[in-house]
């Protein structure tokens, strides 16, 4: 090593100028892609060749197999590399293919990007909220979000993997290196570019033909013209010359209808169309209609609220469900009609202001409630069967007339529970009832069980407080005892109070049941229907008149003072 002690030798100088020659011809830089010379082909490694450098760098052979260069490479081959750096510690030059690749892809989608030009690109798998895609001439990964993929939601996306196809860049990190693709922009703009062509083949005032019902909205009603090539839009007030609130009241899915086209939009790319100019206005002779008049209508559309008919083409009108029958509530149009039935309707209805008629299937029939009223007046007596029994009424079906009449718990029995009287009866028993009330606007009708039979009340129709009548003992307990009138089925309380004058007396344990007495009438109101008996007063009655009928005039004159007033009167006079 003595040799290269002194430098000022010549030999020195002639090796330090050579070696500077040398290392000016290539200037070397870390972070800068340069191309390698591939001098030799291990099972492991790759060594390459740089001008300007000290010693080979060395590639890991796995690196370039998950670049897919692998088949490329070859002793001679040129390979692009990242100079990490120069040399490190252990005076290795440390180079990278997959960092270059990245960076040079990164040029390229900057470039596009800048441009905002597509690229190619193929997607290679899916992931959260996306899928990755590669760039085909970088093999740059990019991330195309799930909303970006299509102009139409898709369930199923095998069609697409890994086909080439465009993206649009949208997005890109240069800090963090991230880069975000659309393919939905690509799809649209191709797709506006041919609807573009499609919607300069139509005219204000040209007539499609058999256009196809696609769907609704609360705004108008969408049809698919020419097999689907446009969907073109009717707005709810060119669909009808009537007033409608949704187009499913007139349209079904899948119909086919002839539009007439009245708006081209070139810059929307909307094409509006109207059914309703079709044809003339109906209204304009709707002065040939009157009120309360019968129509022959022509059933178009059934919904859950009625159905929609035609007085004549083009002049549409509601049915509603409350109009179909008088003594069916909430009745299904569907298991009436159908599309296509020919029905009698009155018109109860023409507002020419909101352009509206209301028709009435239930005014082409008699009302049952008048023919009822007529045939069974209030007071009349009907028979019926029990169609249904609640917590407090029995309802009697009238087959007669195809209503429900209405028999509350109260006017069951005059003298049993009502809640009782209610378990008696079930459903199918037929009853022989009274007409109590017929409200035929509110279509309701009541009738009355007891009122079939005698009042028991009616045996105190001529009777007064203090008569006396004579009842049977029922039953006794500490309350008093249960007696029921001769002649009469009304059970009446004698409390334990009203049972004898003396309290030693006052036993109900004295009657065992069955015992014929006689009790006074104490009170009596045949409007509240009530009766309240006394044994108690029956005996001071007859005291009362046992007393004025026996007594002596002299009686108590023996008593001392008896004559005393008399004689303070004489000695005043």
């Amino acid at each position: 090593m003595e040799i290269y002690k002194d430098l000022n030798t010549q030999k020195n100088k002639d090796f330090e100028n050579l070696l500077n020659s040398q290392l000016s011809k290539v200037k070397i830089e870390e972070g800068k892609i340069i191309d390698g010379t591939v001098t030799k082909i291990t099972n492991k490694f790759v060594f390459l060749f740089v001008e300007g450098l000290k010693s080979e760098p060395v590639l890991d052979i796995n690196e370039l197999k998950s670049l897919n260069l692998i088949d490329k490479v070859k002793e001679g081959s040129k390979v692009a590399v990242l100079l990490e750096k120069i040399e490190d510690k252990n005076g290795d030059v440390i180079v990278s293919a997959t960092k270059a690749q990245k960076i040079k892809g990164w040029y390229e989608l900057e470039k596009a990007y800048e441009k905002n030009e597509p690229i190619m690109g193929k997607i290679t798998s899916k992931c959260k909220g996306g899928v990755i895609v590669e760039h085909i001439e970088t093999g740059s990964l990019m991330f195309c979000p799930g909303s970006q993929i299509s102009d139409k939601p898709l369930k199923d996306i095998s069609h697409l993997m890994n086909e080439p196809q465009k993206f649009a860049l949208i997005k890109l990190d240069k800090i963090r290196g991230n880069a975000c693709v659309s393919r939905r922009q690509i799809v649209s703009s191709s797709k506006k570019e041919d609807k573009a062509k499609i919607i300069e083949k139509y005219k204000v005032g040209d007539k499609i033909k058999d256009a196809v019902v696609k769907g609704y909205s609360s705004f108008g009603c969408f049809f698919g013209v020419n097999n689907g090539e446009l969907d073109v839009l009717v707005h709810l007030q060119e669909i009808s010359y009537s007033r409608i609130n949704h187009p499913d009241e007139v349209f079904n899915i899948g119909e086919k209808h002839d539009l007439l086209v009245i708006s081209v939009d070139k810059e929307k790319l909307q094409v509006g169309c109207s059914i309703k100019q079709l044809s003339p206005d109906p209204f304009e002779h709707i002065s040939n209609y009157e009120l309360n008049k019968l129509y022959k209508v022509k059933v178009v559309k059934i919904t859950d609220y009625g159905c929609f008919c035609e007085l004549e083409p083009g002049l549409s009108t509601l049915l509603h469900s409350s109009e179909l029958s008088w003594t069916k509530k909430n009745v299904s149009a569907k298991k009436i009609f159908k599309i296509g039935d020919i029905i009698d309707c009155v018109i109860t209805e023409i507002d020419k202001d909101k352009r509206r008629v209301a028709i009435s299937h239930r005014l082409t029939k008699e009302n049952p409630y008048d023919a009822l009223e007529k045939k069974y007046p209030v007071g009349s007596e009907i028979e019926g069967k029990i169609s249904s029994i609640n917590e407090y009424a029995i309802y009697l079906y009238i087959e007669a007339f195809d209503i429900d009449v209405f028999l509350h718990s109260n006017d069951i029995s005059y003298t049993g529970n009502p809640e009782e009287e209610l378990k008696k009866y079930k459903k199918g028993d037929v009853l022989k009832v009274q007409v109590l009330e017929i409200k035929k606007d509110d279509q309701k009708v009541r009738v009355g069980l007891k009122q079939t039979t005698a009042d028991p009340m009616d045996y105190f129709k001529n009777k007064k407080i203090n008569d006396v009548v004579t009842v049977k003992v029922i039953s006794s307990d500490n309350k008093g005892l249960i007696v029921k009138p001769e002649n009469s089925d009304l059970n009446i309380l004698i409390k334990k109070s009203q049972i004898a004058i003396s309290a030693a007396d006052a036993r109900p344990s004295r009657f065992v049941g069955g015992e014929r007495i006689d009790a006074a009438i104490s009170e009596i109101d045949l409007g509240k229907r009530k009766v309240y008996l006394s044994i108690k007063l029956l005996e001071e009655l007859q005291n009362k008149e046992a007393v004025s009928k026996f007594s002596s005039p002299l009686s108590g004159k023996n008593l001392p003072f008896s004559s005393l007033s008399d004689k303070l009167k004489k000695d005043k006079n």
